[in-house]
């Protein structure tokens, strides 16, 4: 009995000491930033930190998360920053092997190794800056010169419609648009929360095109989100691209539409 009695207190002080420990954060590896607009900000005594499960945490200036750099105004200048620095790296490497490549090589080394980082998280840029649109579509520009071997004065416009690229803007219209067909979907269930069906006080010829309704939004960050931008995206698609059967009709359509927009003569 006595040995089962020193386990027994063994396990509650293990138990005990587990639960302390998990509750301790690490202020060194821990970041808090404060969201709010540049205005707000300026009020915010950001000095003393926060207190959080009996630790200290200073205030960043900016904060990584998942890959993405997110600053106090969710600007993403930072993570465009960060974006165009990687990109511009691998652009110059795919420069000095380009001539021993063949063309479909490119395009493949191109969009794997550069395009997936344009492409990444890209939804969270609706909104921005044009200044950070202009930015991440000269790295495009230049990643199109070089695949194509075109000299510096070539025309961007033309080597994107020969390569099929999309223009930055219009690859995250693209990722939303996808992301909003797949959530009326119910996939994912937290996404399809999100989204209502436009129901019009009376029957409209609109009724049934498959419309979302956009609520009205107060602030720029409220309209930068997934409840307003989804809403604004979706209903300036075509019909036949929003009443699309399937995920593969719907890219299709979607890209065939935004690709005539961008490239209209």
């Amino acid at each position: 009995m006595d040995d089962l009695s020193q386990l027994a207190d063994c396990t509650a002080d293990v138990s005990r000491w587990f639960l302390e420990s998990s509750l301790l954060l690490n202020p060194a590896k821990t970041e808090a930033v404060v969201f709010g607009t540049a205005a707000r900000l300026k009020g915010v005594d950001s000095a003393g930190g926060i207190m959080a499960a009996g630790a200290r945490v200073q205030f960043a200036e900016a904060i990584k998360l998942l890959g993405v750099t997110l600053d106090p105004t969710l600007s993403m200048d930072r993570h465009v920053a960060n974006v165009a620095q990687s990109c511009s790296y691998h652009t110059r490497a795919l420069r000095h092997i380009r001539p021993v490549l063949s063309l479909d090589c490119a395009k493949d080394i191109a969009t794997s190794i550069v395009g997936t980082r344009l492409d990444y998280c890209n939804s969270l840029l609706f909104g921005t800056s044009q200044r950070n649109f202009d930015r991440l579509q000269r790295l495009q520009n230049n990643l199109a010169r070089v695949v194509l071997q075109a000299p510096a004065r070539a025309s961007a416009t033309d080597l994107r419609r020969e390569l099929h690229w999309l223009p930055i803007d219009e690859r995250v219209k693209f990722k939303i648009a996808t992301l909003t067909f797949k959530a009326k979907r119910g996939v994912p269930d937290y996404l399809c929360s999100l989204l209502t069906d436009y129901q019009p006080t009376r029957t409209l010829r609109s009724s049934d095109t498959g419309l979302l309704y956009r609520p009205r939004t107060s602030s720029d960050f409220e309209s930068y989100c997934f409840t307003s931008a989804a809403p604004t995206i979706w209903n300036s698609l075509s019909v036949t691209t929003r009443t699309a059967n399937s995920i593969g009709t719907f890219r299709s359509r979607l890209k065939t539409d935004l690709f005539a927009k961008a490239y209209a003569a």
